[in-house]
């Protein structure tokens, strides 16, 4: 019954400009029939909750009907999110104040909250660090996000702008270590680890471009899966217009064959920090791989899956499904 409500909600508000775009995107790459790929995309939607964004993102006109059930769509992504996430306990990944309180031994790095009556401690925090990172409590997909030099700024002028602009929650400037930083010095390249039920089940590494200051797949950054077992990169990086790199545009370094630092550590990490709100059980943790130690930059309670099993990261043109399902069996059989 949630599967087809789901779906029809996702009927009632899609914008069906777009659906006919795409449509026309996939013929004018596979020369089919618009109409065969119109009753394609259909037959998607129902029986893998996928949407038109996913059916061309995923390629899933070039899959057949067991490839095309390892992919994790939109639809079957909420349908973990409504399951393991109790709404109640969401509020702490919603709210980035609220996720730095209950994980701030995970975070390795001071911050404060303005709250509009503590410019001396905002003075004090300016005067320790001369980079500041800048954020809205709700922000999503890196926006609004900013680094600021503040060692010429009027900090009182600068608290007020924040205040106006609701970039109120302020942190010391992550450091990563040499090998990570070196593939985009200006942005912070997170993993993002994705837990299920207590077990790591994704991670890939997420790459700045073009100097922007995020690395977030959907604001001009890339991505690129690593390998689980090793912590090794295998495949090249992708960005959101589907270039490949095997090594960074504008740095030169390597990302094929990179080692991810202290792999180990990293997965212990997050499957020690999923426990803190088991009541939030499906969630994406964005990693630092620091100097001396990995910790979290935020989380998120409902991860992204546009980023999950795309063509060029694919083993045997399969998707992560059996990888989330595994993960599902071992908590039941516990």
């Amino acid at each position: 019954m949630a599967k087809i409500k789901y779906i029809i909600k996702r009927i009632i508000n899609m914008d069906f400009s777009s659906f006919f775009r795409v449509i026309n995107e996939v013929h004018q790459k596979t020369k089919k029939s618009r109409f065969i790929i119109f009753i394609d995309m259909i037959n998607c939607g129902f029986k893998y909750q996928a949407g038109y964004m996913d059916y061309a993102l995923f390629e899933m006109y070039n899959m057949n009907n067991f490839e095309r059930k390892t992919i994790i769509t939109r639809g079957i992504n909420n349908s973990f999110m409504v399951k393991y996430n109790d709404p109640k306990f969401i509020h702490v990944f919603h709210n980035k104040v609220e996720f730095n309180k209950q994980f701030d031994k995970y975070l390795n790095r001071e911050w404060l909250y303005l709250n509009g009556k503590n410019k001396n401690e905002f003075a004090n925090f300016c005067l320790k660090h001369n980079n500041i990172i800048v954020k809205p409590v709700g922000a999503q997909c890196g926006k609004d996000i900013e680094k600021i030099d503040v060692s010429n700024r009027k900090l009182k002028d600068l608290y007020e702008e924040l205040m106006e602009n609701n970039q109120t929650l302020i942190e010391e400037v992550a450091i990563q270590c040499k090998k990570i930083s070196d593939l985009h010095p200006d942005s912070i390249n997170t993993l993002r680890v994705v837990t299920l039920l207590g077990s790591v089940v994704a991670c890939y590494l997420r790459i700045g471009n073009n100097h922007n200051t995020v690395d977030n797949f959907n604001h001009g950054g890339m991505v690129v899966p690593v390998e689980l077992k090793s912590g090794k990169i295998i495949y090249p990086a992708i960005d959101k217009s589907g270039n490949l790199y095997e090594s960074h545009p504008l740095t030169k370094k390597t990302i094929v064959g990179l080692e991810i630092p202290r792999f180990e550590e990293i997965i212990e990490l997050c499957e020690n920090a999923s426990l803190e709100i088991p009541q939030v059980g499906y969630v994406g943790w964005d990693v630092c791989v620091g100097k001396e130690k990995c910790f979290f930059i935020e989380a998120n309670e409902f991860p992204g899956h546009d980023i999950y099993g795309l063509p060029p990261h694919r083993k045997n043109n399969t998707g992560l499904l059996p990888i989330f399902k595994e993960a599902e069996e071992r908590k039941f059989e516990e």
